[in-house]
């Protein structure tokens, strides 16, 4: 059965990797996994967000992709030591940080895909998504942690699970079995997608057989980070069903024009 998170919505699906950053609001100084940044997505009529979220040490659950400030801000300071106080400040001039409640208040038409990105996050997690379940992806490269997220939802009164993406131990077996043309409906239990580079460390991790052996389980195909049409209009003719795309406005116009 489809989950209700890919009901109604345009396919190919394109999600704005963190966000949109246009061209107007990289001269400005907007960032990543920002209010702005998910505004202009929202704007260029994306349905999807990919975003990624740690704890600060004030105990909430914030956007943010790296476990320090460090490539945005040079300061080497883990997130988790920062409080949310102190990153508003920080990120007032570059479009403004949002907490995970925050952005699902914001932005009610907006379906999150949400990568968990510490074991921190899991839990607190729970009751913030448990209302919005119908309308979240969770992924991790950690399935443990996915599965702990996905559990703390549901204890928190969801009726449903949110959607869920396969962590790197699922890939890893689904590519092996897909290769060997096994069936891999156990590890693809209660999975929704599987989100995947083309390559990774040079090897492919995209193939026909890996896109067939989801599809026959019902399981979603997505593909990141592509940002060259002709890579998406590929991509999408080999048979996968969308892309994680920095241009998400242009991954609209190439794959699914009004």
């Amino acid at each position: 059965m489809t989950h209700p998170y890919f009901e109604k919505a345009r396919h190919p699906r394109v999600l704005a990797h963190r966000g949109l950053i246009t061209a107007a609001g990289e001269d400005s100084g907007v960032w990543e996994n920002t209010a702005a940044a998910f505004a202009a997505a929202h704007a260029a009529g994306v349905e999807y967000i990919e975003t990624d979220c740690h704890v600060t040490a004030s105990g909430e659950v914030v956007l943010f992709h790296d476990p320090t400030l460090t490539r945005l801000t040079g300061d080497d300071r883990a997130i988790s030591t920062v409080t949310t106080r102190e990153l508003r400040r920080l990120f007032a001039d570059h479009g403004g940080l949002l907490t995970v409640e925050e952005a699902l208040s914001t932005f009610p038409g907006i379906r999150f895909n949400i990568d968990v990105k510490t074991d921190a996050a899991a839990d607190p997690l729970g009751p913030i998504l448990a209302p919005h379940a119908d309308r979240v992806l969770v992924t991790s490269f950690s399935d443990a942690r996915r599965r702990r997220a996905v559990a703390a939802v549901l204890r928190s009164g969801s009726s449903i699970r949110p959607a869920t993406s396969a962590g790197s131990g699922t890939i890893a077996s689904l590519l092996a079995l897909s290769t060997l043309r096994l069936p891999p409906a156990k590890v693809l239990q209660e999975i929704d997608a599987v989100q995947i580079p083309e390559k990774q460390a040079g090897l492919r991790v995209l193939s026909p057989a890996l896109i067939r052996a989801a599809h026959r389980h019902g399981v979603e195909v997505h593909v990141w980070t592509i940002n060259e049409p002709d890579d998406m209009t590929r991509i999408v003719a080999l048979g996968a069903d969308g892309v994680v795309s920095d241009r998400a406005g242009v991954a609209l116009r190439v794959l699914a024009p009004e």
